[in-house]
């Protein structure tokens, strides 16, 4: 398996289960596709440099997992489709 880290930032005007709610929501879709949630930092609220869909900050997240290019993939898919996130960076990491 493949060494990832995933960088997620999440929108500010969610209340506090619901961003819990899409935290687990995307662990567990890493689980589902043949991946395994190695850490998952939640970095707090802070100001983006540019508006981004209507915030001038957000919720960022930081995670590492381990997964196969499939799990990458529908990661992708996924958060491009979804309303909760506002921007994402998936890289690889070299071991």
């Amino acid at each position: 398996m493949r060494a990832y880290e995933l960088m997620y930032i999440i929108r500010p005007d969610l209340e506090e289960e619901a961003t819990a709610a899409v935290i687990e929501k995307y662990n567990q879709l890493i689980a589902d596709n043949q991946g395994e949630v190695e850490s998952s930092n939640r970095w707090g609220k802070r100001r983006l440099a540019y508006e981004v869909k209507g915030f001038r900050e957000g919720l960022y997240m930081l995670t590492h997992f381990k997964g196969v290019p499939a799990t990458e993939k529908e990661l992708e898919r996924i958060m491009k489709i979804s309303d909760e996130v506002i921007k994402y960076l998936i890289t690889r990491k070299e071991e």
